[in-house]
């Protein structure tokens, strides 16, 4: 938990929502399939239901009837993301491996938040460390939603798309004290998270000429985040000795998915109830797409060797996240289904994507995509034996493709050292 603070508002500079990024041609020719069996892949995909925590879902007479997901199977075994073959649009995309998303889904796991949330004094506040994707930002900024950083960079990302600073909470355990400045100019909620960050909070304030408005945060003996319930006496007695530049109006506390039902506790106090969703908003919403390099055995594994990598997406071989992998067309007749991994080209044992997967032997050059990839894969790819980030596309309202990133280069990597 922390303590929860505001800095008070002023006009802010950096907040002005971007132009397009893509111009006409950055407009995929694509056409959606005209008529499919929609066949949900959700035993094999991190249903929407899944992705949402159980209590969001879990409300009096919800008005969402059916649930849609973006990824389904044609009748005749083509992947489909709105209606769209995956395979079509690999044939159009710049290169291999890209993300693409689903832009209609992202709008339905945020009203399926609003609607849980209706009636209630309540902020859904996305984590951008979840998928801080500009174009992705502006458009949950549109449909409603704060947002919630963990650093300088964040807040002027979450600024420039557009994002009410009056909606936006700074969290973390090591705000250097030139981003709370800037976070006191723009007039951002703060978490108070330590003794060290309390001093820099009022320095910042005092810097800035602005007051501040904190939450306090609470944490357990073995996390890295957070106050100790022992100190948070000591810590609202220091925030009240300094009113000039803070006024404590709330706690931040952390308890992932154990709170099951809440409606009638923050009616009964009258509570501004701000949420963190991140990965429940954009993981369902991506799949990460490959080309398959080649399939080869050392006697004991089979593996199925693909162009992306740890590299773009580490979740697997970070902390061994399991993620739905299939191919994105039918295989021929005769290939016989084995066990694999699912590797990458990257000169690192732990590179994989995928182990001990029942598979269609795939040919060269088939496509293969890793699902739920919207959260915690892009935002953490690096470019680990100079692979570059890859392009990111989505498929929009009306069935046409369009790229909301561009791929980074080897010219890229270069600039950084000019003129050294």
């Amino acid at each position: 938990m922390a303590a929860f603070l505001q800095f008070s508002l002023t006009p802010n500079p950096l907040a002005s929502p971007t132009k397009s990024l893509q111009p006409p041609s950055n407009r995929l020719s694509v056409n959606p399939v005209s008529a499919f069996k929609q066949e949900p892949i959700w035993r094999r995909v991190t249903s929407f239901q899944h992705c949402v925590p159980r209590a969001v879902l879990s409300t009096p007479e919800p008005k969402t009837q059916n649930i849609q997901h973006c990824f389904t199977k044609s009748e005749d075994g083509f992947l489909l993301c709105e209606g769209v073959k995956v395979e079509e649009v690999m044939k159009v995309a710049e290169q291999s491996p890209f993300y693409l998303y689903s832009k209609p889904q992202i709008t339905r796991n945020v009203e399926a938040y609003k609607e849980a949330l209706e009636k209630l004094n309540s902020n859904i506040g996305y984590a951008i460390k979840a998928n801080n994707n500009l174009k992705i930002l502006e458009h949950l900024r549109k449909l409603g939603c704060g947002a919630v950083l963990v650093s300088g960079n964040e807040l002027k990302l979450a600024l420039h798309a557009g994002f009410d600073p009056t909606r936006c909470v700074f969290n973390g355990n090591g705000k250097i004290l030139e981003d709370l400045v800037l976070a006191a100019k723009a007039g951002v909620f703060v978490n108070i998270d330590s003794e060290f960050d309390l001093e820099n909070i009022v320095a910042a304030a005092r810097i800035a000429g602005k007051k501040v408005h904190p939450y306090v945060a609470t944490g357990n003996k073995n996390s890295k985040f957070g106050i100790r319930n022992e100190k948070l006496q000591w810590f609202l007695d220091a925030v009240k000795a300094h009113r000039k530049e803070l006024k404590l109006v709330g706690v931040h506390c952390h308890l992932g998915s154990t709170i099951t039902k809440v409606r009638k506790l923050v009616i009964s106090r009258n509570l501004n109830l701000i949420i963190e969703p991140g990965r429940s908003i954009i993981a369902n919403t991506c799949c990460f797409v490959n080309h398959v390099i080649g399939v080869k055995t050392n006697g004991t594994k089979n593996f199925i060797v693909i162009d992306g990598s740890m590299a773009e997406l580490i979740r697997p071989s970070l902390y061994g996240a399991h993620q739905h992998i299939e191919l994105v067309s039918p295989p021929p007749p005769d290939a016989e289904t084995s066990t694999f991994d699912v590797v990458g080209p990257v000169c690192e044992s732990a590179d994989f994507l995928g182990k001990d997967r029942e598979l269609p032997t795939p040919t060269k050059g088939a496509g293969l995509v890793v699902h739920d990839a919207g959260a915690y894969c892009m935002s953490m790819a690096s470019t680990y034996n100079l692979k570059m980030r890859p392009p990111e596309y989505w498929i929009d309202d009306d069935g046409s493709v369009s790229k909301i990133r561009h791929a980074e280069t080897f010219d890229n990597h270069l600039r950084f050292f000019e003129g050294l």
